[in-house]
């Protein structure tokens, strides 16, 4: 199974990070769902060109936080996440994610009031976007 995780070497957050934070967005966005058998560490290595030791800190994380689970000689496998969790995780990212953004606005001298109505333009548009693909 070939995921769409897709890494970046200049980004300050560790490798296992980013790998560990795109697993759980399609884990808790219900693109991957429970049972689902994810590639080994080395193969997973492989496609992201990095190391395997990176790949097992990622697993080993996620195991511990109950996303996924290894079952021995048979693989490792996307947990069945309860749908609460899987929400407090999703509103955690996403509280994150803007709290990144309003970060940068700032740190662009923008004021408050820039930094809404950019907001509410992007959000205006991306809605017409979806409108469009339905």
């Amino acid at each position: 199974m070939q995921l769409p995780i897709h890494i970046s070497e200049h980004s300050r957050e560790p490798i296992y990070h980013q790998i560990e934070q795109q697993l759980i967005s399609f884990i808790v966005s219900g693109q991957l769902k429970p049972g689902t058998p994810l590639p080994s560490i080395r193969s997973l290595a492989s496609d992201l060109a990095c190391s395997v030791i990176t790949v097992n800190r990622a697993y080993q994380n996620l195991e511990q936080r109950r996303f996924i689970q290894t079952v021995q000689g048979k693989g490792t496998f996307v947990a069945d996440v309860q749908e609460g969790e899987k929400k407090q995780v999703a509103d955690a990212s996403l509280h994150q994610a803007f709290r990144a953004a309003i970060e940068m606005s700032f740190r662009l001298q923008n004021d408050p009031e820039q930094t809404r109505q950019t907001f509410e333009q992007i959000l205006a548009e991306m809605l017409q976007e979806r409108r469009r693909d339905e």
